[in-house]
């Protein structure tokens, strides 16, 4: 090497902790998401020294900088970006604006060396090349330790939560509903509807459960879920999907019915009821488990989709369920119209009979009432239930059990 480039990279390898604190202190400034605490900083300037440092020697020793391997600290900061869940594209900017920086850095030294113009090209073009050549080479170790280590992250954050999940699931357990909810990430206290979804032929692999989580947050797309889905893939042949809702929302299984027709890569999925709160997480869970075990006739099949309210799924449950599940899910849908005063059971029959004649005057001539005098406890019915007949099936069935079991799924007779 020309002992004047030799003599410039000398000079910047002695300036190595000072050229990193200045370019990690503009990295920090242009990138939002680089940790700024003590610990990490400190990590980051000795990462970028001696990544300088290997650069300089590299070129002082005419090594090929394809052979190089990235410096310890730079591979432990990328892991520990990694741990800290930030995102892979802020350690690739942080990159770029480190090659940036310090090609700026190199060509002001060559610019106050005095050089005669077409050697200070020729060398600007040399160094630009390897310069380059050198971070593209450190960029994919540096990427690989990251996607390991977040592999490894991700790994661990589903055991945590599928174990935190199972206690949920649980009826034995008691737990403090807020913090549970922080640490899952999910609304414990809201509606949800549980889905189970699986791929026929066995166990999930790593790249489908991958495109599950596309779908997923697609379906909570489609469905208009009021918050992020919950994803659980604790069992190796299917996974455990919850969507939350503020309300209970309209014909929730209609737009799964739709997505799953629209996507050639849609899983199999059963769905479960709409359930209120931690009783209604777990009961729409085990409706949904259910609804799978109705499905396991279509062994091989891709894109089934079954729901607990499905008519036969629903008969089975009727005669398999314990009764007390069936009173939460009959007060989840009816509310207080579930309840076990004669005013209400004269109104539930009413809605009843409407629902399976869809005009109110063969209701009138079913019951022998004035058509008005049906209209008007119609009117009632709705108002005591608390929300429009969004889910026809729903309420239909609800009131199907009321019939079969009467006193043992309704709720006290207050008002």
């Amino acid at each position: 090497m020309d002992s004047d480039i030799a003599g410039i990279i000398t000079r910047l390898d002695e300036q190595a902790a000072a050229i990193s604190d200045a370019l990690c202190t503009a990295a920090q400034d242009d990138i939002p998401e680089l940790p700024r605490d003590d610990g990490l900083s400190q990590l980051m300037r000795v990462a970028m020294r001696d990544h300088f440092r290997t650069v300089f020697r590299a070129l002082l020793q005419d090594i090929d900088v394809a052979k190089i391997t990235a410096p310890a600290t730079h591979i432990e900061y990328a892991r520990a970006l990694a741990r800290r869940d930030v995102p892979l594209t802020a350690m690739m900017r942080g990159h770029r604006l480190g090659q940036r920086r310090l090609s700026q850095v190199m060509f002001a030294e060559l610019e106050a060396s005095g050089m005669e113009s077409a050697t200070k090209a020729a060398v600007i073009e040399t160094l630009a090349r390897t310069m380059a050549k050198y971070v593209d080479v450190v960029s994919m170790q540096v990427l690989a330790a990251y996607q390991r280590e977040h592999e490894l992250l991700l790994k661990a954050q589903r055991i945590t939560r599928g174990m935190q999940i199972r206690e949920v699931l649980d009826d034995a357990r008691s737990f403090d509903v807020e913090a549970v909810s922080t640490a899952i990430a999910y609304p414990l206290n809201w509606q949800h509807l549980a889905l189970i979804v699986w791929y026929p032929g066995g166990e999930i692999g790593h790249d489908q459960l991958a495109s599950l989580g596309e779908f997923v947050r697609a379906l909570a797309a489609a469905a208009e879920t009021a918050a992020s889905p919950l994803l659980a893939s604790t069992d190796p042949a299917a996974s455990w999907v919850w969507l939350p809702y503020r309300s209970v929302p309209g014909d929730t299984v209609m737009k799964i019915h739709e997505l799953v027709r629209s996507r050639t890569d849609a899983p199999n999925i059963a769905i479960g009821a709409m359930g209120c709160g931690v009783e209604g997480f777990r009961r729409s869970h085990r409706q949904a488990q259910r609804a799978r075990e109705a499905a396991h006739s279509r062994t091989g099949q891709s894109h089934v989709v079954v729901a607990a309210t499905d008519a036969e799924v629903f008969a089975a449950a009727l005669l398999d369920v314990d009764v007390e599940e069936i009173r939460g899910w009959v007060a989840d849908v009816l509310g207080p119209l579930a309840s076990g005063t004669d005013d209400d059971a004269r109104l539930r029959q009413i809605l009843r009979l409407f629902l399976y004649f869809g005009r109110p005057y063969k209701v009138a001539e079913e019951l022998n009432m004035a058509l008005r005098a049906v209209k008007y406890h119609l009117e009632r019915a709705v108002a005591r239930r608390g929300r429009p007949i969004d889910d026809k099936r729903n309420v239909e069935l609800a009131l199907l059990a009321c019939q079969r079991y009467g006193a043992a799924v309704l709720g006290p007779g207050e008002d």
